[in-house]
């Protein structure tokens, strides 16, 4: 691989689909699960393999199901949920040979994260969601207001069904799978405050380009199935969470509301909250030492 020297492999699932697994940063290094946002796939960020290098950790991410080279998942009647994400997890700790492990969760992945702290507490010593969903169907919030337009618009579409909202990203979401970095940095841009503009670097750009890029490989289908995940009930309840969990979320940020932080600083048990009033959607990643530094020591992490 080019960029930052990752290792692209496919794990299999126990049920035969395929997932895209990329790994950088120190080969021997503690286990950092990377759980990007929505719609995104597994590509290179030299930012992400340095900082991995810089504090002896394996970083580990993934194309999630229908983004990039992993096998989408069939149809169930339940629908996507977040919950079906836990097994593939699980795949690649396995094939990796990994057993303990910190995640961190930015935006949609948030709630993967979660469901790792969740679900996998006995494999996860701690986990961090950065600008990272709350649940769709909780009380005491109001899940959409705050977010920009086109977060509404998108999340509107998806409450409407898996066709209409497949439409919707056909028109919207495809268009930007062939544009250039300043096209997807223009199209991010209209979900970003005036603090994250200032912090929105060209690297980012690329790295959000290209994975944009890569999330559309096989269509719609990835991204699809991606919000209907987050727009509907996850599979499990944050108040379950009994390992170190850290929330971050900022008062600036229009993509997912400071009200979504706030509530999960609330809800999950012996939550370490870090609601920054100044901090935007982009400028959570870029205090991402300062989050995986806390999370090692949340989680007693000796290396």
């Amino acid at each position: 691989m080019d960029g930052m020297g990752g290792e692209l492999r496919t794990v299999a699932t126990a049920v035969g689909r395929e997932i895209e697994v990329l790994t950088a940063g120190n080969p021997g290094g503690y286990p950092w699960l990377w759980v990007p946002g929505s719609p995104s796939a597994a590509v290179d960020y030299p930012r992400l393999d340095d900082l991995a290098t810089k504090l002896d950790l394996r970083l580990v991410t993934w194309s999630r199901p229908g983004y990039g080279g992993s096998t989408p998942r069939p149809p169930s009647p339940a629908g996507p949920r977040i919950v079906d994400d836990v097994p593939d997890i699980e795949a690649i700790l396995d094939a990796l040979e990994i057993g303990e492990f910190v995640v961190v969760g930015w935006s949609g992945g948030g709630p993967r994260a979660l469901a790792c702290a969740a679900l996998l507490s006995d494999r996860c010593r701690a986990a961090a969601t950065l600008a990272g969903l709350a649940p769709f169907d909780v009380a005491g919030l109001d899940w959409m207001a705050g977010m920009g337009p086109g977060n509404v618009a998108d999340f509107t579409a998806a409450l409407q069904g898996p066709e209409a909202y497949a439409a919707f990203k056909e028109k919207y979401f495809m268009p930007m799978t062939s544009a250039s970095p300043a096209d997807v940095a223009a199209g991010v841009g209209q979900l970003l405050t005036p603090t994250d503009d200032v912090t929105f670097t060209e690297g980012l750009a690329r790295w959000l380009a290209e994975s944009t890029h890569r999330a559309g490989a096989q269509g719609v289908i990835g991204v699809r199935d991606d919000g209907l995940a987050l727009a509907a009930p996850w599979g499990f309840e944050v108040s379950s969470i009994s390992v170190p969990t850290a929330i971050w979320a900022g008062g600036q940020d229009v993509t997912v509301p400071y009200a979504h932080g706030q509530w999960l600083a609330a809800h999950v048990p012996g939550a370490v909250a870090h609601l920054l009033d100044d901090a935007g959607h982009i400028t959570l990643v870029n205090d991402l030492e300062d989050v995986l530094v806390e999370l090692l020591e949340l989680g007693r992490v000796s290396r």
